[in-house]
């Protein structure tokens, strides 16, 4: 496996992290640039607030958890001043998007670019320990709990009283922000928050009967009968099931860990296309056709949390499934996401796997889902080598 970990570690810092700090640091206003074409080229100056955030977490996180570059911190920082000062509105709620100088273009509704800024500065704060970054990060923090019943506010659109669903992103995420925001809260108060998240994730949005995760359900818990209803995103219920191996190890759980090992499989079975190779985007649970025109496209970051929960389940259970399922998504993704010329991997590819669009970055992708899955993947191969086994007790493991 070192050969591996050695090609995971070369990818990321001779290849991805370079690519972003050459193209997308806004020297002039602030920020980042993450509008960037496949050779880097700005094609689009507008700031959204998740973008933002995720990069300031992912350079305070490489700093962090792998070497104190100056460079990475300052990177990080350059970010953080543009957030701190343009990011939220006069109640601490974080606008979804800024034009290039920082006036608001988008109102607050997404309740995800409040997620991330509290981790980019949670994560700041450990290497940079000024009290406002902590107060930024658990404000923010506070306020989604706070908003997490009805996320969008004021900003919700659908008809009070009618058709009320709860979506699955909330938790999932709060699953892995929780462990990031641990460090800067009150005992025991973070260890209620993951007992919730875990008790909604495995048992209110996986439906074991499916062996699948929902994206959306009703406030009852039931399924319901809708094209929202049927719902299934393989790449979300894949990257929580990651989320919840890591909560396993912070709990000593190893049923839990187990568990997510067992759904993972059944879902990344489930959304494999067997004709052309790789993970559809959208699926109907019952076969019927998807509203999203994207269902069949081929995502990076699908891909990208698809490898890290097989080779963190094969880490943690040396279950030779998950450690099947890695070798074919390695192929897949080396063979059609990376781009061997300008750096940085594609985004969206077609049903059969060619890209789709050729930007490296945009509302949706900046410098976050590639980084972050070629870092986790490295330090779990890092893990099975220093081993010399894995375990296939994973009472062992923790």
């Amino acid at each position: 496996m070192q050969s591996t970990s050695e090609l995971y570690k070369k990818e990321l810092f001779e290849n991805v992290i370079p690519f972003w700090e050459k193209y997308s640091i806004d020297n002039e206003y602030g920020g980042y640039f993450s509008c960037l074409s496949r050779n880097g080229k700005v094609f689009d100056t507008d700031k959204f607030m998740w973008l933002q955030a995720r990069e300031i977490w992912m350079f305070a996180h490489l700093y962090h958890r792998f070497e104190p570059v100056a460079a990475w911190k300052k990177t990080a920082i350059h970010g953080a001043d543009f957030l701190e000062k343009h990011g939220r509105d006069a109640e601490g709620n974080w606008f979804f998007s800024l034009d290039r100088a920082g006036n608001p273009l988008v109102q607050p509704y997404n309740i995800f670019s409040d997620c991330f800024a509290a981790m980019a500065f949670a994560a700041l704060y450990k290497i940079e320990p000024e009290e406002r970054y902590k107060r930024i990060a658990v404000d923010t923090f506070r306020n989604i709990l706070k908003r997490q019943d009805h996320p969008k506010g004021k900003w919700e659109k659908n008809i009070p009283g009618g058709r009320a669903l709860r979506n699955f992103s909330l938790p999932m995420i709060l699953s892995n922000i929780s462990l990031e925001m641990e460090a800067l809260m009150p005992p025991g108060e973070v260890e209620r928050l993951i007992d919730e998240v875990i008790r909604q994730v495995m048992e209110e949005f996986y439906h074991e009967g499916h062996g699948l995760l929902f994206e959306n359900i009703q406030k009852n818990g039931e399924l319901s009968d809708t094209f929202e209803g049927r719902l299934i995103n393989p790449g979300h219920g894949l990257e929580a099931m990651w989320f919840i191996m890591d909560l396993g190890l912070r709990k000593k759980d190893s049923a839990l860990i187990e568990k997510a090992v067992s759904i993972a499989l059944e879902t990344i079975a489930y959304g494999w296309d067997k004709e052309y190779g790789g993970i559809f985007y959208f699926l109907d649970v019952d076969g019927k056709p998807c509203q999203q025109l994207e269902w069949d496209q081929k995502l990076w970051w699908v891909h990208l949390e698809a490898m890290v929960c097989m080779i963190k389940a094969y880490e943690l259970t040396g279950n030779t499934k998950a450690k099947e399922w890695f070798d074919k998504l390695h192929d897949y993704c080396w063979d059609r996401f990376r781009d061997p010329e300008y750096g940085e991997w594609f985004g969206y590819l077609n049903r059969q796997g060619l890209p789709h669009l050729d930007l490296k970055g945009g509302k949706w992708k900046g410098c976050f889902h590639v980084p972050r899955a070629l870092f986790c993947i490295y330090n779990s191969l890092v893990n099975i080598e220093k081993k010399k086994y894995v375990s296939k007790n994973i009472k062992q493991a923790l």
